[in-house]
């Protein structure tokens, strides 16, 4: 990436959980010659599906291909080398640094769309520079400084744009960036040899260390619990008074609160949460208990990861993502048909960015570029509030396109039209809740197929009574799951819980528009109670 950098070239991720056939559409619309892949990753470039692998010239494995692997891409007339080869490569031919104009393109980082094909974002030295400027400022208002003794945990990948702005601010400020082994549910053990000072992730992994602190303490006996509720409540109580965390309550971080600390490593010092809400919930937990930073963030791959920012030790900013940032110009426009007004009380609307960390468009899409970006101004298509102290908190979006807590985007249209044409659907609503990590949805069987298969399986009721029935809506998931796997749906797109209804969404309920569309907040509102249980269902399921 570095390297990249220095010599003027174009880096380009190649981000393979964008779904399949992501890889073989990036490496055509970005015309890629070289590409630097992870062994096991090997197979998937040169599968006979990614025809577009024909176009490189270079292959660099990080450790060393298979023979069979390296003949492979010789008959396809690719040249290939092991990552060492490489350097040797390197070493006998130096080249001088070949220094970037600030508007040239530093990288196309390619994001998901509702459907269809990944867009690739261009995103300019310029824009890249700026941002880490940016983030100097911001600290430079602290008492905490950064040093070259901090470390950051990566374990986002480097195609995300949060983890490829804080490696490059860390490289930049000469800390250090420490790489976990691969496996998530192994995080504890990376963070315990690396010792991070500096944590950025999606919601889901904080979650996951809230869950794990709820989890020991329910096997610590009855009166070390009473205990430690007393003294969060007691810190709590003085950071909600104005004062900073570590001077809160000492003697709670001493008793309590620095064993969360420990299983963090023992150093960590901030968290940074992006990529979807964080709970507030699950935010104050961990103000209180990690004995660190920790604040929201929001942004997209088009604003360089960073549109506003939270402020440390600021209580008030809780359960939002904080105010503007640094070299950045922000805006709330009216959305008529939502019913939100930047002029009304509180303050509703898209919320749009312009600034010199903002992108350039959009790779060979100057249609979509066009339709995003109007007088200069990025049009998110997030729904933002704006708080009485100027900090903002995201309520909706836009376009229906959500992100649940690890930070995927999902469409819930498309998948509405792909999992419609399941034999057993008649209708479907999907569900998804940027706090959760999971899908559910509404289900109107057929009910043609549905007394079918009650026929098959014996069942002898009425159709009012199937659909209430535990055997019918795990015969639907399994349809759907099947449904699928036939339209390659990524595993975060799988329906994970149902509710079977009987009546269509038709008729005196509201519940659709005049040209028969979804009335998203009808529905939840009619449903709210429903999809409740079948998250709380899916929590005990998986316990």
């Amino acid at each position: 990436m570095e390297a990249c950098n220095a010599q003027s070239y174009i880096s380009v991720p190649l981000y393979d959980t964008l779904g399949p056939g992501a890889v073989n559409f990036i490496l055509d619309h970005a015309e890629v010659d070289v590409v630097f892949v992870q062994d096991k990753k090997v197979k998937e470039l040169l599968n006979p599906e990614c025809i577009h692998t024909q176009r490189l010239k270079l292959i660099v494995c990080f450790t060393s291909m298979k023979e069979v692997e390296k003949k492979k891409a010789e008959s396809m007339g690719i040249k290939s080398y092991a990552w060492n080869e490489f350097l040797h490569m390197g070493s006998k031919h130096p080249s001088e640094p070949q220094t970037p104009e600030p508007s040239a393109i530093c990288t196309i980082m390619y994001t998901s769309g509702t459907s269809g094909d990944p867009k690739g974002v261009i995103i300019t030295h310029e824009n890249a520079t700026i941002n880490i400027r940016g983030v100097d400022l911001f600290m430079e208002q602290f008492e905490d400084k950064m040093t070259t003794d901090d470390v950051y945990l990566s374990f986002l990948p480097l195609a995300h744009i949060l983890d490829r702005m804080i490696e490059e601010y860390f490289i930049r400020k000469g800390a250090s960036v420490g790489f976990f082994h691969g496996d998530i549910n192994a995080l504890r053990d990376d963070m315990m040899e690396l010792k991070p000072t500096f944590l950025a992730g999606v919601p889901r992994v904080l979650e996951r260390i809230h869950e794990g602190v709820l989890k020991g303490l329910e096997e610590v006996n009855p009166r070390r619990r009473k205990i430690f509720k007393i003294l969060y409540n007691h810190k709590l109580k003085w950071m909600k008074a104005g004062y900073k965390q570590k001077y809160a309550s000492p003697l709670a971080d001493l008793l309590a609160f620095r064993k969360v600390k420990n299983r963090l490593g023992g150093r960590i010092r901030l968290i940074v949460s992006g990529g979807a809400p964080l709970s507030s919930e699950v935010e104050e937990f961990l103000r209180v208990t990690s004995c660190a930073f920790v604040l929201q963030g929001y942004g997209m791959t088009e604003t360089c990861g960073l549109a506003t920012l939270g402020f440390p030790d600021e209580m008030c900013m809780l359960g939002t993502v904080g105010s503007p940032f640094v070299y950045t110009d922000f805006r709330l426009v009216e959305v008529t048909e939502m019913g939100y007004d930047p002029l009304s009380d509180p303050p509703r609307g898209e919320i749009c960015v312009r600034g010199k960390t903002s992108f350039s468009g959009y790779y060979k899409n100057p249609e979509l570029t066009n339709e995003v970006i109007k007088d200069g101004w990025f049009h998110t298509g997030d729904i933002g509030e704006m708080q009485p102290n100027g900090v903002v908190k995201i309520i909706d979006r836009k376009k229906h396109l959500i992100k649940l807590s690890q930070g995927e985007y999902i469409a819930l249209e498309y998948l509405e039209k792909v999992y419609g044409i399941t034999p057993i659907v008649e209708d479907i609503w999907v569900y998804g809740d940027s706090f959760k990590s999971s899908l559910v949805a509404v289900v109107v069987p057929s009910k043609e197929h549905t007394e079918k298969w009650a026929h098959q399986n014996g069942l002898k009721v009425s159709y009012t009574e199937l659909c209430n029935h535990t055997q019918l809506r795990e015969y639907i998931l399994s349809e759907l799951k099947s449904t699928a796997e036939r339209n390659k749906l990524r595993g975060f797109e799988y329906i994970k819980g149902l509710i079977v209804e009987p009546e269509t969404f038709e008729g005196e309920k509201d519940l659709l528009t005049a040209t028969m569309k979804k009335r998203r907040d009808k529905l939840i509102n009619r449903y709210k109670v429903g999809i409740d249980n079948v998250y709380k269902s899916l929590i005990v399921n998986k316990r």
